[in-house]
């Protein structure tokens, strides 16, 4: 791992902090974590952004030309029998990125956008697109319209061809109200709305034309919202419109039915493609489930939340009547938020409970409840590559003695965080809808311009497991248990991939801690694993 010795001296030194009488385990040692983590996106950012704004025609000339740029691997063969997909997460497309083509797309249908996202950029651009970012706090970049066609390239290029694509959410950009706002001070809600489900069908477009005939099932994000960042309210038009553009390649024998469920509360089932086998997609629309929801007149509404659980169980009772394999997807991921846990100043291990991602720990053990029948979950959110497994038990009784599900969270497309866009091309087994292996694709740069995309990693391959399951998600977590001080090259190899394209040591700091959340989704789990025994 490159920076590996700074890594080691800060980890051993926030350890003994940790540990010590006079530290929290979860506390104030640990912010130095939160607080070095937007310094390093941010530093990555700017050694970037000089590229992005280069001449007109440097920046915007054939988007396309340079996202086919693709470094070959020498063992670019698939394996035998296994069918190909796409896992995508977190585009976060930015059409405010030339303001002044704004008002030209807020004219114009979703598909004249390509036109006029492709013209060359004011001359402005940089300064006008810098205010909007200050006025509206935004930490760093999203995906503009050449990176987010360059990485629609690198997909077309890729030499697994793909059967079919996954979107676990957030389509659109960050700050979307505020920025919409700054440049229609005088637009109404429905103005509002109208532009957020145009921006949605651009991008959903632009990944059906980008790969035509592959089928894409995408799932909302707690930005993809015609109110506001984790605001939504169910049975909505905007659920029911976007719901159409989301559905419309679906068979016909199944699109009714997705439909009604997506304009109800954003969530649907969908066979995998038929080379699968036996096998469907469940996607969840966890906004509603969010520590963070509210309604978009702001109140706390639970009941979206517990009609959408209420299907997810019937649907894995049918599923499992029927010896069906199941995969769901959703945005959010079940879980505690070591980063908010961290910011917060939470004393876990005094009695305070960590920060969670979702509400309640009812999504998670559902799932684990029905752990025959489920697969493979697939989240994101945190814009990371990581494994994590829900399970029933105790982190330390391992996949023996539980009931457990794989969880993989998808890295982002966008590079807010200072990390490099990617996209992870998985390989899957058709007669058991098994994850068998999968890698990570990332780009050179965070603009796109002339970027060459190539093999960041490949899971099967750097960690020596054969597939991605509960059980040997199980066994690569029992391994970083064993090795807190983060020495193993599994350890040090997860800790390069877990932020794509920046090697940085800061999960270095909280290692023991981070470890603890990928074995247990639940509060007291948590608390169990971190805390030292009697606290």
């Amino acid at each position: 791992m490159r920076g590996r010795k700074g890594a080691r001296v800060k980890g051993n030194w926030i350890r003994r902090c940790a540990t010590s009488a006079s530290c929290r385990v979860v506390g104030q040692c640990i912010l130095l974590y939160c607080l070095l983590l937007p310094v390093g996106g941010a530093i990555a950012q700017g050694s970037q952004r000089a590229e992005l704004n280069r001449p007109a025609a440097a920046s915007q000339e054939r988007p396309g030309a340079s996202s086919a740029k693709r470094a070959e691997k020498p063992d670019a063969q698939q394996e035998k029998g296994t069918i190909p997909a796409l896992f995508i997460s977190d585009i976060h497309f930015e059409p405010f990125w030339d303001p002044e083509k704004v008002p030209q797309l807020a004219a114009a249908p979703a598909s004249g956008w390509k036109a006029i996202l492709a013209a060359p950029p004011a001359a402005d651009r940089e300064q006008r697109f810098a205010a909007l970012r200050q006025a509206c706090h935004t930490r760093g970049d999203d995906t503009s319209y050449v990176l987010f066609e360059s990485s629609l390239g690198a997909m077309r290029a890729d030499p697994s061809k793909p059967r079919f694509v996954t979107v676990s959410g957030d389509l659109i950009a960050h700050a979307f109200p505020c920025k919409f706002a700054a440049l229609f001070p005088h637009a109404s809600p429905q103005d509002y709305r109208a532009f957020v489900e145009k921006t949605l069908k651009f991008v959903l477009d632009e990944l059906g034309s980008g790969l035509p005939g592959v089928p894409v099932y995408a799932a909302l994000g707690n930005n993809d919202s015609d109110c506001g960042d984790y605001q939504l309210d169910a049975h909505s038009a905007f659920l029911a419109d976007t719901g159409k553009d989301l559905t419309r390649d679906f068979p016909v024998s199944e699109r009714n039915a997705a439909l009604a469920t997506f304009a109800a509360g954003g969530y649907y089932s969908i066979p995998l493609p038929s080379v699968v086998g036996n096998a469907r997609l469940l996607v969840l629309n966890d906004i509603f489930m969010s520590s963070k929801y509210s309604t978009c007149a702001g109140k706390s509404d639970a009941t979206a939340a517990g009609e959408q659980l209420a299907w997810l169980e019937q649907q894995l009772a049918q599923a499992r009547r029927n010896k069906e394999k199941i995969w769901v997807m959703g945005h959010i991921p079940p879980g505690v938020d070591l980063h908010a846990t961290v910011t917060k100043m939470r004393d876990v291990c005094g009695g305070q409970r960590p920060e969670m991602f979702l509400s309640s720990e009812k999504l998670a053990d559902e799932m684990v409840d029905f752990s025959d029948v489920i697969e493979l979950a697939i989240f994101a959110h945190t814009h990371m590559d990581e494994a994590h497994i829900l399970n029933s038990g105790s982190a330390a009784e391992g996949a023996g003695t539980a009931k457990s599900v794989a969880m993989k969270n998808v890295p982002s497309i966008s590079p807010i965080n200072g990390n490099a866009p990617s996209f992870t091309v998985a390989l899957v087994d058709p007669a058991t809808a098994s994850l068998v292996d999968f890698r990570v694709v990332a780009s050179s740069n965070q603009t796109g311009v002339e970027a060459v995309w190539k093999d960041e990693y490949d899971f099967a391959r750097d960690y020596g497991l054969a597939g991605f399951s509960a059980s040997s998600v199980s066994k690569l977590i029992a391994g970083f248990q064993a090795d807190p001080d983060a020495q193993t090259k599994a350890s040090r190899d997860y800790m390069r991939n877990f932020f794509v394209g920046n090697a940085s040591p800061l999960l270095g700091l909280v290692w023991p801690q981070y470890v603890c959340g990928m074995a247990n989704h639940s509060a007291q789990g948590f608390k169990s694993c971190v805390c030292p025994a009697g606290r």
